[in-house]
């Protein structure tokens, strides 16, 4: 016997387990018919070649035909190869007589030795031929003689002839089947050739083999070599020498036209999906995938659906979560495509997406199609296109809606449905970031076709708005003018939203910014009929950061705004620039109304400068409610996005919950000297004036408080509602030994803050101005402020601590002890409760120099949470999951469960859903920007 069987795949020795038994009984004069059945490629021919190996060694004499698809043309062709020449039989007249002939020929050597007559694809066998060796299959067992032939048992598209045994009784047939590979035999085979390839290598080839031997042996000769080469490749065309290939070409030929056209038309299918619609072939269920094959092939739909499933069985298909059949390896499907025509493949995905607009398939499923077709020149196609790509953009696949939206330009189109188009693809080009460089142009093409005055301005806004991410804030601001002069003053509705979005964009430039503003309060005092609600909301922004009006008249004046009717394109710039203002104003609430609006009411696929403006005044809204705990435990360093207002708000939550070591970090991440000018710079300045000043640098944090004044001032911002940098400076004057400089600017301060007059602003600028006053007014000064904070709204419990802190420290200076320790208190517990760490650290400072014992730290409820607990807990409370707290703050899930098991037991709570009312601080303060954690990565 050749070889061991212990080396090759179960089912082989099965088989030939088989075969040996029957040629043992034929031995011994009791023969039979072994049928091996199996499909293409699943080692019948092996399996056979191995059995008459088996046959010689014990002395059995082999008689053997292989049959091939020329063999129908020459009558009892596989039965002389069996027997050899016959005398006369070209002589003998009818088949009956033929076949006569050749049974006593067959008896002849039958006397003589013990016979193995071994036929192989016995379904190509020439008919007489076949009959012959079925006939004689009913007398074998009788004779010395074991008849094993093998059959392709594959299941078709075409309907196959009727098999050998099909007219004899199963009691003279053994019948095999052979079974694909299993996984473990696929691995044992690559694993014999490649012992020290990886697992996933292995795995991956013997998925590629399809369970076939032929296919997997064919891929292991062209990979070659001792060793893997790099990953598996995708196509053909990277293998060497093209045995997969052409195994692959002879296993469709070997199926018929017929399967061979289902295989390849669902192969491009399949190979067609480029990231958008849905993954893999189309079709929802097995049958809908069938009718679809069916109509594209002309060939039945039920014999099409019994292939799909034979082909999953067998492992040259797989079934995907999603049901739909694909093959089980990108290379098979690649060397199923060889050959066929990239004009063929198109026609096939335009057939595909024309029948499944018939029957009403969705929008996804046909745009998937689409991508592959080329353009079909019809009006059904863009507008697939252009449904799937607004679906695609609402659930987030900003990627997939950019490839549907080029493609559908590749169509025909009239000047304003390209216009249209145009504009949505720039605009999501531009927000995918990828793209950006192909969005101006392609929003200046938008710009420059006809279109309704409507459209020019969503592309105008649009334009600006990728030009001012760029930098190129004039030019901007030129495109948004320019337009506006198109309009010449027809549409007073069109110019409010072009005004408007030139204020906005104009505020990354001080020069642009001025000029922008000029011309707004121009037209506002000439023409005020064409200035609209979003522009006058504009200018009541412009006169709050100018130091010109008041919260009160400021909200005033907006909320009238906000009651008058707006149309769609300027309603965004109402809200978003009521929504700054409220903040200012500490109308939390009501700011953060307007926000949810404003996103809301936005269209994703167009670009929108507001929608930024929206997220940092959702950021500004979290930050002003003083709560301190929703830091990540590693701070975003992202110097490719430069210093801006989100890294600021989060280098200031760093100084107040005292992680000195993250905020020097985070503040010394950006080189703000090549930064480009803008008010998110500005912020950044004073945030990090912040920062230097509590790390002992006063005069680098002056340098930075300064600076961000001067900044400001040239914006003509001067009220201390954005960035209260006078104040901040004056205490640095202070301490650097210099009380006047500081007076003046803390007067300074208290005189804007008073025009603006909230609690929040007037209050720090009269507790600094009691700093830096000293003796008995200072004090005066500090117990203002704190009596103004103490009836302030939501929002202004961390600036009552450091008034508080700032009264304890003017009391233990008058020699009130006793008071002051009092205050100190408060501003501890009132720090601690809003997380504000350093700020509870100078209170407990100042008490111990007045003469107090450090404040015992609470030991229960939310005070007593660590800084670590109190985040985790917050994230819990926001509905966020053990892995995703572990992910986000980069630690490990057991350490999650360890801190949220502390921090129940402190706060006495049993569940999860009790961790947001037991963290509520006493003023009502939300859980701070952990909602917006998405703005920490931008």
């Amino acid at each position: 016997m050749i070889g061991s069987l212990d080396d090759r795949p179960r089912a082989h020795r099965e088989a030939a387990a088989t075969l040996a038994a029957g040629l043992a009984r034929a031995r011994s004069g009791a023969g039979g018919l072994v049928l091996l059945r199996g499909a293409t490629g699943t080692g019948r021919t092996t399996v056979l070649e191995s059995a008459i190996a088996d046959a010689t060694e014990h002395g059995v004499r082999v008689l053997r035909a292989r049959c091939a698809p020329g063999d129908g043309g020459a009558p009892f062709a596989t039965a002389l190869q069996l027997l050899g020449p016959v005398a006369d039989i070209e002589k003998t007249g009818t088949e009956r007589e033929q076949t006569e002939l050749l049974r006593r020929t067959l008896l002849r050597q039958a006397e003589r030795t013990p016979l193995l007559i071994a036929v192989d694809d016995v379904h190509l066998a020439d008919a007489p031929s076949h009959r012959w060796l079925v006939e004689s299959a009913r007398h074998v067992d009788r004779l010395p003689v074991l008849l094993a032939v093998t059959e392709r048992s594959q299941y078709d598209v075409d309907p196959p002839a009727p098999g050998v045994a099909h007219t004899l009784s199963p009691a003279l047939v053994r019948t095999h089947t052979l079974t694909p590979l299993t996984p473990a035999d696929a691995g044992a085979l690559v694993r014999e050739r490649f012992p020290r390839a990886p697992g996933a290598w292995i795995d991956d080839c013997a998925r590629a083999g399809a369970g076939s031997p032929l296919l997997l042996r064919a891929l292991l000769d062209d990979l070659g070599g001792p060793g893997p080469h790099g990953s598996l490749p995708h196509t053909v065309a990277a293998l060497y020498a093209g045995t997969y290939a052409a195994a692959t070409a002879w296993w469709l030929d070997s199926a018929g036209p017929g399967t061979a056209e289902v295989a390849r038309v669902l192969a491009a299918l399949d190979a067609g999906q480029r990231g958008a619609g849905p993954a893999g072939p189309p079709g929802g269920t097995l049958a809908d995938l069938a009718a679809l094959l069916a109509e594209l092939t002309g060939t039945d739909r039920a014999r099409v659906a019994g292939w799909l499933t034979a082909m999953t069985g067998l492992g040259l298909l797989r079934a995907g979560p999603d049901g739909r059949r694909r093959y089980a390896h990108p290379l098979l499907r690649d060397a199923v495509l060889a050959g066929v025509p990239e004009d063929r493949r198109r026609a096939v995905h335009r057939g595909a997406a024309e029948l499944m607009l018939r029957r009403g398939a969705s929008t996804e499923a046909m745009a998937g199609q689409l991508l592959n077709s080329g353009p079909v020149g019809a009006d059904w196609a863009s507008n697939v296109l252009h449904d799937a790509a607004t679906h695609a953009v609402r659930e987030g696949r900003v990627a997939e809606a950019v490839t549907l939206l080029r493609r559908a330009l590749d169509e025909p189109l009239p000047d304003h449905r390209r216009q249209r188009l145009l504009t949505e693809l720039g605009s999501l080009e531009a927000a995918a970031g990828r793209g950006a460089a192909a969005a101006v142009p392609r929003l200046t093409e938008a710009l420059g076709l006809p279109a309704a005055p409507r459209e020019r301005v969503r592309a105008a806004v649009a334009l600006g708005t990728v030009l001012a991410a760029r930098g190129k804030i004039g030019r901007a601001v030129e495109v948004l003018t320019g337009v506006d002069e198109q309009l010449a003053g027809d549409r007073p509705d069109l110019s409010g939203v072009l005004r408007s979005a030139s204020a906005l964009l104009a505020e990354r430039d001080q020069t642009v910014r001025r000029d922008v503003y000029r011309r707004l309060s121009d037209t506002a005092e000439r023409s005020p009929e064409l200035i609209g609600p979003a522009t006058r909301a504009v200018l009541v922004r412009y006169a709050a950061t100018a130091g010109l009006t008041s919260a009160r008249e400021a909200m005033r004046r907006l909320r009238l705004l906000l009651a008058e009717p707006s149309d769609p394109l300027t309603e965004p710039f109402l809200l978003g620039t009521a929504a700054a203002v409220a903040q200012w104003a500490d109308e939390l609430d009501e700011a953060e109304r307007l926000v949810d609006r404003g996103l809301a009411g936005q269209r994703s696929e167009l670009l929108h400068p507001m929608h930024d403006a929206l997220l940092h005044t959702r950021a500004d809204i979290a930050a002003a409610r003083g709560i301190h705990g929703w830091l990540p435990a590693e701070p975003p360093l992202s110097p490719d996005s430069g210093a801006g207002n989100i890294q600021a708000h989060v280098l200031l939550g760093l100084v107040a919950q005292d992680r000195t070591a993250d905020a020097r970090r985070l503040a010394g991440a950006f080189d703000l000297h090549a930064a480009a000018d803008s008010w998110e710079l500005n912020r950044f300045l004073y945030a990090r004036g912040v920062q230097r000043a509590a790390d002992g640098d006063t005069a680098g944090a002056l340098h930075d408080f300064l600076e961000c004044g001067r900044r400001q001032l040239a914006r003509e911002v001067r009220s201390p509602v954005v960035t209260p940098w006078r104040s901040a400076a004056a205490e640095c004057w202070l301490a650097l030994g210099a009380p006047r400089e500081a007076i003046t600017l803390a007067e300074e301060e208290l005189r804007l803050a008073r025009v603006w007059d909230t609690p929040r602003t007037v209050g720090r600028a009269m507790r600094v101005l009691g700093t830096v006053t000293g003796g008995r007014r200072g004090l005066e000064w500090a117990e203002r402020a704190v009596r103004l904070l103490r009836d302030g709204r939501e929002g202004t419990g961390l600036e009552l601590a450091h008034a508080l802190l700032a009264q304890g420290r003017a009391l233990i200076a008058a020699g009130e002890r006793a008071q002051a320790r009092d205050r100190l208190r408060e501003a501890a517990e009132l720090a601690e409760r809003l997380g504000g760490l350093r700020l509870r650290g100078l209170a407990e400072e100042a008490l111990r120099s007045g003469g107090a014992r450090r404040t015992a730290a609470a030991r229960t409820g939310s005070g007593s949470l660590t800084g670590s607990e109190l985040r985790i807990a917050q994230l819990a409370a926001d509905g966020r999951t053990n892995t995703e707290i572990a992910k986000l703050l980069h630690l490990a899930r057991r350490t999650v469960e360890t801190h949220l098991t502390s921090t129940y037991k402190k706060l006495g709570i049993r569940r999860r859903g009790e961790l947001r009312r037991a963290l509520a601080p006493d003023d009502g303060a939300p859980l701070g920007l952990l909602a917006h954690a998405d703005l920490l990565a931008r």
